[in-house]
């Protein structure tokens, strides 16, 4: 018999490490409803008319297509059937895929139901994707993203709220080390515009994006392949690298985008959100200007925004930006601007099990578990453990008659913090005996008295 297995890039999450997962995920989602975000789901797979063409080449390709039921064959044109090339029957065999992020399933969802949601629409939805992607350490086939989206506003102050919310997530997660990097499609553009390159810039977006993986050298030498010449090549190096504050890039920028209108947009649209997040009262921390910022995804048009947990050695956990054509995609004909986010709870995981910061108290499930010597002794506890349910107390008793350590083994296992005891002179008398499990401490005391120490 074949012993069973996982796909690659799959994962079963056990209750341990469920129990952390669940830490990232409610912290996020407090902070998502704090702003005012509602909550959203939508189907697990999507027509693939509504998915492809909204991720560039490179996103279409990672798509996972599910076959039509019963015989999909049956129907496929036998010559292209025999030339052996997928692209010629895929439409043919395959009507649907997975989603491959949540945004364009959001921006669906907004056209069907325009007339029923009120804008500017602010939703949040955490629900797994997939992409058929080459699995390695912090990037998974399937995985969750945690996506706030605002659509019907081009208010920057969405996208100051963006980084307020990212600082409060990480806030709460104990992740002290991060940077957030923004930058915007308009200087990108401006940078493809004042090197004669306006009808590449597609090219040098997609290259840009790279940097960080392949390094300067092999981004040249992409974008040489593609036409840039060296003397374009040194003028948008030379920005990229530009060190220094936001204001000294912002300055660099504003003197090289004089004759790009696109590029001075993108200055004014940051100088803006920049402006906004001192004016709510927040710190600019953690919060950098990156030029050479680019996100792979075509479906950006304004600022862009990309999370890195410093000295550890996952990629971005956080994505997202600005879009102002997506819902036009599906046949809109008033064009509405979102703006969105989107945390990678698999990447924030692997980097918090990294830096060791999850707290002890993710991994309790139960406060209290309650042993008995006998039958009627756990009969009396069934009264205690409702009690303490009652009071909103996570509770278990145990539900087996083995000796008092054995129970006491079982606690320790699943780190619950205490334990009662009932035999007969608890039961006469009425004080349980109760029990530290990190401590050792036990005392006799009644089920007030519990319920005041619990709470």
């Amino acid at each position: 018999m074949e012993k069973p297995s996982l796909p690659k890039g799959t994962r079963d999450f056990g209750p341990v490490v469920m129990a952390k997962r669940q830490f990232i995920l409610d912290s996020i989602k407090k902070v998502f409803q704090k702003y005012g975000f509602q909550p959203l789901e939508t189907p697990t797979m999507e027509n693939l008319t509504t998915l492809t063409g909204k991720y560039g080449e490179e996103g279409d390709q990672l798509l996972f297509k599910i076959l039509n039921s019963g015989d999909f064959l049956k129907d496929v044109d036998l010559q292209k059937l025999n030339s052996r090339d997928s692209r010629l029957i895929t439409h043919s065999i395959s009507e649907k895929g997975l989603r491959y992020d949540l945004t364009v399933p959001f921006a669906r969802y907004v056209v069907m139901n325009r007339h029923e949601i009120a804008l500017p629409f602010k939703r949040y939805q955490i629900q797994p994707v997939w992409r058929a992607d080459r699995p390695q350490k912090g990037r998974y086939r399937e995985f969750y993203q945690c996506d706030a989206d605002v659509v019907g506003t081009d208010s920057l102050i969405c996208e100051a709220e963006i980084i307020l919310m990212i600082k409060e997530v990480f806030k709460s997660l104990k992740i002290s080390d991060y940077t957030v990097k923004v930058n915007h499609r308009g200087v990108l553009s401006g940078l493809a515009e004042i090197v004669g390159a306006k009808e590449k810039e597609t090219a040098l977006f997609i290259a840009i994006d790279k940097l960080d993986k392949i390094g300067e050298e092999k981004v040249k030498e992409e974008l040489r392949s593609k036409g840039f010449d060296d003397k374009s090549l040194d003028v948008v190096f030379e920005i990229l690298n530009k060190e220094g504050s936001t204001a000294t890039k912002i300055e660099l920028l504003t003197n090289s985008f004089s004759t790009s209108e696109k590029g001075k947009k993108g200055i004014a649209d940051l100088s803006a959100v920049f402006q906004s997040v001192k004016d709510y009262g927040v710190s600019e921390d953690h919060v950098e200007f990156d030029i050479s910022l680019a996100r792979g995804l075509s479906y950006y048009t304004g600022c862009i925004f990309e999370v890195k947990i410093n000295n550890v050695a996952i990629g971005s956990v956080s994505g997202g930006g600005r879009y102002d054509n997506l819902t036009q995609a599906f046949g809109a004909k008033e064009r509405l601007s979102g703006v969105g986010i989107s945390f990678g709870v698999d990447r924030l995981f692997d980097a918090m099990e990294e830096l060791k910061l999850f707290p002890e108290e993710t991994q309790v499930s139960s406060m209290v578990l309650i042993t008995h010597f006998d039958s009627e002794s756990q009969r009396y506890g069934l009264k205690v453990l409702q009690t303490l349910r009652n009071n909103n107390i996570a509770a278990e008793i145990y539900p087996d008659p083995i000796k008092i350590q054995k129970q006491l083994d079982y606690a320790n296992k699943k780190m619950i913090p205490y334990v009662i005891v009932i035999g007969s002179e608890e039961m006469k008398s009425g004080l349980l005996a109760f029990k530290n499990m990190k401590t050792g401490e036990q005392t006799k005391i009644g089920i007030e008295d519990i319920l005041n120490t619990l709470k």
